[in-house]
């Protein structure tokens, strides 16, 4: 049990203040009159899920090298369909694993951001070794993709007590891992304005907790897939009624089956639909409510 109970103001004031959401970046106009901004995000954990907890299941390591092997060639060929682009969040060690992959995306006019060396959990490993394997995994995908990545997404969305201070290293523009606002932030470290834009994320918006399971555990989540598309549907609408910004974070190895794939699908042709959603790569969302706010931000 936590002691949290015994803790003085001060300290759970200093907690609270060390990560806070600061000044808001929803622009007051989007691009080209749009209505709403929409970012497209897909993490490509592939076989690095079951290498990050040691790699004992060789059935699992099969299912992450169906996410590259058939869920990323299903997603793109439907964000082709509707002209959208998106961003790829990608271990480096998925982006070892299958090169190819990273170069054919970039080609494509997708973005690759940062998701971690090999899909571990920040705050379960030293800060110094946090670091490292960061510093390690952007050059590692710089090399790959032939572009260094300007924006992150931990692994499992674990942000740690050194995470904020390795992406200011870094230089990164933004970060899309915390859960402050629906619409994008500026990320505030103990009353300091970083100048780092937040894209916020939210399980709602995340297909993983709907279809994921463990075999050997309790977890047996199962909603069925046209629930979740109206769910995301909902979501966007949301978005757009309010002139804000839908984030979607989806993975090739959940979504890419023949019987979820059209979720994708179906919420971009509701999205192209309504003729006035801008989507957009995660960087040019980022770069644009930077510049809408003054300019004031990372380079």
């Amino acid at each position: 049990m936590s002691d949290a109970h015994t803790w003085s103001e001060e300290t759970w004031r200093t907690r609270v203040a060390q990560i806070r959401a600061g000044r808001s970046l929803l622009p007051r106009s989007w691009p080209g009159g749009a209505r709403c901004a929409v970012a497209l995000s897909f993490d490509s954990d592939h076989e690095t899920n079951e290498l990050r907890d040691g790699a004992e299941s060789l059935a699992r390591l099969s299912w992450g090298e169906y996410g590259a092997r058939r869920g990323i060639p299903r997603i793109t060929q439907v964000l082709r369909r509707h002209d959208a682009r998106a961003s790829f969040f990608v271990p480096a060690v998925a982006a070892l694993l299958h090169p190819e992959e990273q170069r054919a995306l970039i080609d494509a006019g997708h973005e690759i951001g940062l998701h971690g060396w090999i899909h571990e959990r920040n705050t379960q490993i030293p800060p110094g070794d946090e670091r490292a394997l960061m510093l390690r995994a952007a050059d590692t995908l710089e090399t790959i993709a032939g572009v260094r990545p300007v924006g992150m997404r931990t692994p499992s969305w674990d942000f740690s007590d050194a995470t904020l201070a390795i992406a200011e290293e870094l230089g990164l523009l933004y970060d899309s891992s915390l859960f402050a606002d629906d619409d994008p932030y500026e990320i505030v470290a103990d009353g300091r304005p970083t100048g780092i834009v937040e894209l916020p994320v939210e399980w709602i918006r995340d297909d993983a907790p709907y279809f994921m399971m463990n075999r050997f555990g309790a977890q047996r989540p199962y909603t069925p897939p046209a629930d979740v598309l109206d769910i995301f549907r909902r979501e966007f609408d949301g978005a757009r009624a309010e002139g804000g910004l839908f984030l979607l974070t989806m993975h090739p190895h959940v979504t890419g089956y023949r019987s979820r794939i059209f979720i994708l699908d179906e919420l971009l042709a509701h999205i192209r639909a309504t003729g006035d959603a801008w989507i957009a790569t995660h960087a040019e969302i980022a770069r644009y409510c930077i510049e809408a706010a003054g300019g004031k931000g990372r380079p």
